[in-house]
């Protein structure tokens, strides 16, 4: 499937602009900083927070961590907000991700004052999965991209074995018998056009891969992520790495190979 220009520029609105962090971060449960600090220790307690937020004449000043908590008035512990910690509610997924790598968690910025919160444990939310099976699947259609383009008649099968092929026989054969349209490259998994794409020197040039290692390695990653998220499994202690990887190579991901960039 051939993406035209329109469709690239509706893509990148979409995976930049659709998904932000308003859509996944929670509230930030604030208390005034004279609150005696007890008080607070055990509602943190009741709740599971870990932090809390403290305002000053009405204003969220600063936070306070529950292990720090003791005696004394929440005024005592409070630690105020630094840029490194903030992140505004309009940005977007991919953003946020990548200062999570460096950071447990963030707090969110609205109209000015922060008032939300957002963690790696939020990234497991439907938009965050929404987004991510998107982008993997996009990924996907690129590689069908670069085949259609790249291999005369059936030539990929070359790259192939004998079983994988078979495979993909069968389910075309199952598919007929459903009146379905296909041809047997639509028929392939997800491994087996990465596999061709790595195995294919041209092909792989036109990818920011260097060898065919590196391309199978991530296209592992990116099959194991699918599936966790087709499943409804934790994607987070699992596959931090691909998730940081589809957010650090979104642009490439968009704008498709050198030289098969689509046209008006």
């Amino acid at each position: 499937m051939t993406l035209s220009s329109s469709t690239v520029k509706s893509l990148r609105r979409v995976f930049q602009q659709a998904f932000v962090v308003h859509d996944i971060a929670e509230s930030l449960v604030s208390f005034d900083a004279n609150t005696p600090a007890q008080d607070v220790l055990q509602l943190m307690h009741a709740q599971r927070l870990e932090i809390v937020g403290l305002r000053i004449d009405g204003r969220m000043r600063g936070y306070i961590e529950r292990a720090e908590l003791a005696d004394g008035t929440c005024a005592d512990y409070m630690q105020p907000f630094v840029d490194e910690m903030v992140i505004l509610d309009s940005s977007p997924i991919p953003e946020v991700v990548l200062r999570l790598r460096q950071r447990r968690r963030l707090f969110v910025s609205v109209l000015g004052q922060v008032g939300g919160i957002v963690s790696r444990s939020d990234l497991q939310k439907p938009p965050v999965r929404m987004w991510l099976f998107g982008m993997v699947t996009l990924i996907e259609m690129r590689f069908n991209h670069l085949i259609e383009r790249c291999c005369d008649e059936e030539s990929w099968k070359e790259y192939l074995s004998a079983g994988r092929i078979q495979k993909a026989e069968q389910l075309l054969e199952e598919r007929k018998r459903r009146s379905q349209e296909l041809t047997l490259a639509d028929c392939l998994q997800f491994s087996d056009k990465a596999q061709i794409v790595a195995r294919q020197t041209e092909l792989r040039k036109m990818t920011r891969f260097e060898s065919r290692n590196q391309l199978e390695k991530a296209a592992k990653m990116l099959e194991k992520l699918r599936n966790n998220l087709a499943h409804s499994q934790d994607i987070i202690s699992s596959d931090w790495e691909a998730i940081v990887a589809l957010s650090e190579n979104l642009d490439s991901v968009l704008d498709g190979p050198p030289g098969l960039q689509p046209q008006d």
